[in-house]
């Protein structure tokens, strides 16, 4: 199954960017409502961050996010073997 590429320009942090991906405009546009609206709550906490400063801690911050899922779905995947044994 071919997926066909989507080009779109989305706005985050004041600024544009076209993104190009395999998956709907819509879900693209989601992602980057998330993160324009999580470096928006890093700089109203943080208002001397320069921007540079604000996009890395907001990828850390989706970076954390990240890990703390994949270890939960690790442990329910255990939990899942557990009881299928």
């Amino acid at each position: 199954m071919t997926h066909e590429s989507v080009k779109i320009t989305v706005e985050i942090y004041g600024e544009k960017h076209v993104v190009r991906g395999e998956r709907t405009a819509p879900y693209i546009q989601g992602l980057a409502h998330e993160v324009d609206k999580k470096m928006r709550l890093i700089a109203q906490r943080l208002p001397r961050l320069g921007v540079h400063q604000i996009a890395v801690l907001t990828a850390l911050n989706f970076a954390d996010e990240l890990a703390k899922l994949r270890e939960e779905q690790e442990t329910l995947m255990q939990l899942l073997g557990e009881k299928t044994e």
